[in-house]
């Protein structure tokens, strides 16, 4: 009886989800409670006209928009590149647009770029990727954008800005400090999102991850990506990130590495919540490989039990 009502627990809380890694931009209005307060139809008239700007340069810059609630902006991007230079040409556009506004009554936003691996389900995005982009959105000044160290490093040699070093810090949600990066920029600059996107979209500098991760094993662009993406990570203290080399190149040349600071926790010791974070994510892919590997670094685990029978029910399904 045990063993039956485990396995209806596994299949409830592995429902069938798209998991991918994906560029994420989430914004907000710093103050949007007392602009409320202070005046609500003109409030709803300035966001109205705010948000046409926002969307359309979300639209050029082949993002795809999720959420929109109140004054929350939630978007996905093909590349971090693509999200960056939206970003940036929002907050540009954002400047212009309040020149008209008196200083009680202008619209400030707040964004967040996190690159990470998100949860796809009925037309909306959610997992930690999505958390972290919010969080990092909170830390942001206003008309300001913050980065996590992934993205300042994707970004390093893709576009012509400086980023300051914002420190570790602690958020809601989320069990390890958050390495944040503060985008200085002009905001008074022309906004050139166009430009920026056909440089970014040319043959010679794509960043897609479809493209990148989708490209032969045996390629010399493959191994290009790996040592790039390696070098993003490797100096991390989140074992996610690590988890995220594992599972876009399970052979890697740094593999073994890999699984080693997922075991330690990353440069840290280990504690507790690496191995539940670890599960929650091997647990939702469904990948014999990656429970497996579960099993392999957590032989006495918290999840042991339950990963044997998620095991031995993919195998009995794919033997069907």
């Amino acid at each position: 009886m045990e063993t039956k009502a485990l396995d209806w627990t596994v299949h409830m809380e592995a429902p069938p989800l798209e998991r991918k890694l994906a560029a994420i931009l989430a914004a907000d209005i710093e103050g949007y409670s007392r602009l409320m307060n202070a005046d609500e139809e003109q409030t709803l008239a300035t966001l109205t006209s705010h948000r046409t700007i926002v969307d359309g340069l979300i639209e050029s810059a082949h993002g795809q928009i999720f959420g929109t609630a109140g004054d929350s902006v939630l978007a996905e991007f093909p590349s971090i590149v693509h999200a960056f230079n939206c970003a940036v040409g929002i907050q540009q556009a954002m400047w212009r647009a309040n020149q008209a506004l008196a200083d009680d009554r202008k619209m400030n936003f707040r964004i967040g770029i996190n690159i990470g691996d998100v949860l796809v389900k009925d037309g909306d995005i959610f997992g930690d990727g999505v958390n972290i982009a919010a969080r990092l959105e909170g830390l942001a000044d206003a008309g300001g954008i913050c980065v996590t160290r992934g993205v300042r490093d994707h970004l390093r040699d893709r576009v012509d800005t400086t980023f300051e070093d914002l420190g570790e810090h602690r958020v809601k949600n989320i069990a390890r400090p958050l390495r944040a990066f503060r985008v200085l920029f002009d905001p008074q600059a022309e906004p050139s999102l166009n430009a920026e996107l056909s440089s970014v979209d040319s043959p010679e500098r794509s960043s897609s991850f479809e493209e990148l991760f989708s490209v032969d094993d045996k390629s010399d662009e493959v191994r290009r990506v790996e040592v790039a993406f390696w070098e993003a990570v490797q100096e991390s203290d989140d074992p996610a990130e690590y988890l995220l080399y594992l599972k876009r190149f399970p052979a890697g040349q740094f593999a073994e590495l890999a699984a080693a600071r997922i075991a330690q926790g990353g440069a840290g010791d280990a504690d507790p919540g690496i191995e539940v974070s670890f599960w929650e994510t091997v647990r939702d892919t469904g990948n014999v490989e990656m429970i497996e590997a579960y099993l392999s670094k957590f032989p006495q685990g918290q999840f042991v039990d339950l990963a044997n029978i998620l095991l031995a029910d993919i195998r009995a399904k794919s033997n069907a």
